[in-house]
């Protein structure tokens, strides 16, 4: 069964908005827990704990709930292609980009999704993007490199810095190529439940492979700070952040759905700056600027609503 693809120029209705926000806000609360995991527990292992716990949960959702539980092989490649992008190796490349980079900055980098999901999309359906999407994401994308430029330009690819620019930049890719499988898979009629628990298990395996093959030691830090931090991540950017953004894909698109990652670095940098000493500059507060002035173009829609590619 397939469903209709949401039009990526109707107007955003009230629902939207409110989703929109709440995955900003959600998202962005994430990434100074994550980086409140390193240390004492290996990423990998800190990944197990964090998708048992929510794989647990979604699945135990799904039952409770009466959704369908039993799928063709062709529909689990689904779930393992968003498992291996979104459910792990997206988290498992920014875990060890927070060794070398602030919370602020992962965000900045995770907030190029904007710009490569619509090109992913620009290449699968073989057109080009709407001009507004381009625009804006332009935007954002300058916006960004305001922010993270004067950083880059005064520590250099000294002290892996680079190592966290990298790191990153294949997170942001593997979230990307998932987001695209996330929207095929609700075109196809998938229940959203169903699908994030599969997704979560298939993600949790390659995790769980990951960590035996490098041999790491499965441990817990047992400190306040991790065991509050863990269950942060589980309950609010895992379990409800990702339920949102697959939802708000269904409404909106994929395109627009993942320039939220633009507006992430806005409250990132603000949650960076109380906890981790962000010093605000001139150029910060200039990309800023662009990155609200890019949300809007994206999100304004046209007098005329005409329906196309997310």
């Amino acid at each position: 069964m397939s469903v209709p693809s949401p039009s990526a120029s109707a107007a955003l209705r009230p629902g939207d908005i409110a989703l929109y926000a709440a995955n900003v806000v959600i998202f962005s609360s994430g990434w100074l827990p994550l980086r409140l995991q390193l240390g004492v527990v290996d990423p990998e292992i800190s990944l197990v704990w964090r998708f048992v716990a929510a794989t647990t949960c979604m699945f135990a959702f799904a039952l409770l709930t009466g959704k369908r539980l039993a799928f063709a092989p062709r529909e689990h490649l689904f779930f393992a292609g968003i498992g291996v992008t979104l459910f792990s190796l997206n988290f498992l490349t920014f875990y060890y980009a927070g060794f070398h980079l602030s919370s602020g900055l992962l965000a900045v980098i995770f907030s190029l999704a904007a710009v490569v999901i619509p090109l992913m999309g620009a290449v699968v359906t073989r057109s080009w993007p709407r001009p507004r999407i381009l625009v804006g994401a332009l935007l954002g994308v300058a916006g960004v490199g305001f922010v993270f430029g004067p950083v880059l330009q005064e520590q250099g690819f000294g002290s892996g810095l680079h190592i966290g620019l990298l790191a990153g930049l294949a997170g942001t890719l593997c979230f990307s190529f998932g987001s695209m499988l996330s929207a095929a898979a609700g075109r196809r009629g998938l229940p959203q439940a169903s699908c994030n628990a599969y997704a979560m298990a298939y993600g949790l395996a390659l995790v769980l492979c990951i960590a035996l093959v490098r041999g790491v030691p499965f441990q817990v830090d047992w400190s306040a700070r991790y065991l509050g931090s863990l269950a942060w991540l589980i309950l609010f950017p895992t379990l409800a952040g990702f339920a949102i953004y697959m939802k708000l894909i269904s409404r909106i698109g994929a395109s627009r759905a993942a320039y939220g990652t633009v507006m992430m670095p806005v409250v990132a940098l603000l949650i960076s700056s109380l906890f981790e000493g962000f010093h605000w500059t001139l150029s910060a507060s200039l990309g800023i600027a662009l990155v609200l002035i890019g949300n809007v173009v994206v999100l304004g829609a046209p007098r005329r609503a005409a329906p196309g590619p997310a």
